[in-house]
């Protein structure tokens, strides 16, 4: 038996996803919020403008609804070689994502190449963020995420007798961290995690975001410390703040 030599040369890919396929109900913004307008463009414009400042990534996969017929009227723009669209959403985001990398497997992609997850809703993400996360992840055996320790007092709430929201508890924030994306994981560990956890519906239920399905298999995602400013448009006031921010950049 002769060793192989690892060839130096040798770098895994790296391919962005971005599930884009979600309708954005709490964000009450009349349509699904990626295309609602945000400093001059609509909202996923801004992220995938970033995506395609990151040197690292080999392709961004923008996933959409089966039905969507809005995103190349407010993306206009993307498409390419290494941009790619799939109308191949699921009803939740874990579906949406196990999709598209069925997609990627179909362009090429390999189980030791990484997936990239980032939330469409999360525009004001900066090139800089994204090339930390995945230097700090590449030697990482899991995988991880860029996520910030808890600042603010924790509380759990109830429904009052008046109908009112009531704290009903402080929760040790101690060792709790806010998760946000981009989450980044080898497709070989990410494709079956998801696949797992949707075939439980009760384990399906729980898995908010790719981290907590790699975390279900017993794995321990890396926790990168993210940015304040990484936030994920969801409140009708978000919309606001995302335009002060972005204005400001710009």
């Amino acid at each position: 038996m002769f060793a192989v030599t690892p060839d130096p040369t040798f770098r895994p890919r790296c391919f962005a996803i971005v599930p884009c396929a979600g309708v954005g109900e709490r964000a009450a913004a009349g349509g699904p919020k990626q295309y609602h307008p945000v400093a001059g463009q609509a909202l996923v414009a801004h992220t995938l403008s970033a995506l395609a400042r990151v040197a690292r990534l080999d392709a961004t996969l923008v996933v959409l609804s089966p039905s969507d017929d809005q995103f190349e009227r407010h993306v206009p723009h993307f498409g390419g070689e290494h941009a790619w669209v799939a109308r191949v959403g699921g009803a939740s985001r874990a579906e949406s994502v196990l999709n598209g990398m069925d997609e990627l497997v179909a362009r090429g992609a390999q189980p030791h190449d990484w997936v990239l997850v980032h939330d469409a809703a999360r525009c004001l993400v900066e090139p800089a963020w994204v090339d930390r996360l995945m230097a700090e992840c590449e030697d990482d055996e899991v995988g991880g995420l860029l996520a910030l320790p808890l600042a603010d007092t924790l509380k759990a709430g109830a429904s009052g007798a008046d109908g009112a929201a009531r704290a009903t508890t402080t929760v040790d924030r101690r060792d709790k961290w806010a998760a946000q994306t981009p989450q980044v994981f080898r497709l070989g560990l990410l494709q079956p995690a998801l696949r797992h956890a949707l075939a439980d519906p009760v384990t399906a239920a729980a898995i908010t975001d790719e981290a907590s399905a790699i975390e279900a298999l017993g794995h321990q995602p890396r926790l990168v410390v993210g940015n304040y400013e990484n936030i994920k448009v969801t409140w009708p006031g978000d919309f606001a703040l995302a335009e002060r921010l972005l204005r400001t950049r710009a």
